[in-house]
């Protein structure tokens, strides 16, 4: 399928009116397809397997600015560490030591966004409330100097109950608001990424900065037989 270029300036329009950053979520798709958004300004792409990650980086210009969007093992950090521009959905003080690690491994500030539980389905990962403010109390949190918290990133429920999605969206943004007042050397919450090509339009009216965008863009996604 041909990008549709018509689609992303329309999109990257009405996001530049609110101000909101636009993630192209490019996981499964081929590097022409990427290259086809960056030779008309494109330059966040969002992966979702750390393999997939490090061929296309490998593969394509050194100016993409590379998202992290999946689900992080640890023992998979330092493949990303040496480039990754932000790490989404970081779930655990246990991962965000070693991406402090292999930062530091690297001589990089690397920036991460904290994953927060939000949905109706168990099946989504990340913090819960509690859970958060333990992690940001932690007195060993100032120690890691080669990790940045700039915002938070949540995951609305599959769901057509476009009430529900907006509820939940509305959480994390109040969630976001309220831990702005926490004062740490690694944690500057400017980066509120909530909303996808189903669901970004809600996100957005509550306050997302930052959306991850890849069927619109890209058509469906492709796998492997």
């Amino acid at each position: 399928m041909a990008i549709d270029t018509s689609e992303y300036h329309l999109l990257i329009n009405e996001l530049a009116a609110r101000k909101v950053r636009l993630v192209a979520v490019s996981k499964t798709k081929p590097p022409a397809d990427i290259l086809a958004l960056y030779t008309i300004g494109q330059r966040d792409f969002g992966e979702n397997y750390v393999q997939e990650l490090v061929d296309k980086q490998a593969r394509l210009p050194s100016d993409i600015q590379w998202h992290f969007i999946g689900h992080l093992q640890s023992n998979k950090v330092k493949y990303l560490a040496p480039f990754v521009h932000l790490i989404h959905g970081v779930d655990s003080f246990k991962l965000l030591k070693e991406i402090n690690k292999q930062a530091a491994k690297c001589n990089r500030i690397i920036d991460v966004l904290l994953q927060i539980h939000i949905a109706s389905e168990e099946t989504k990962f990340g913090l819960d409330e509690s859970e958060l403010d333990e992690l940001l109390a932690s007195p060993d949190l100032s120690a890691l100097k080669n990790v940045r918290i700039c915002g938070l990133m949540g995951m609305a429920s599959f769901s057509d109950d476009k009430n529900l999605v907006r509820d939940e969206f509305k959480m994390l943004k109040g969630i976001f608001e309220s831990k702005k007042h926490i004062q740490t050397p690694n944690f500057k919450p400017e980066t509120l990424s909530m909303g996808m090509s189903g669901d970004y339009k809600v996100a957005i009216e509550e306050g997302s900065t930052m959306v991850r965008i890849g069927s619109l863009l890209f058509g469906a996604r492709q796998y492997n037989s």
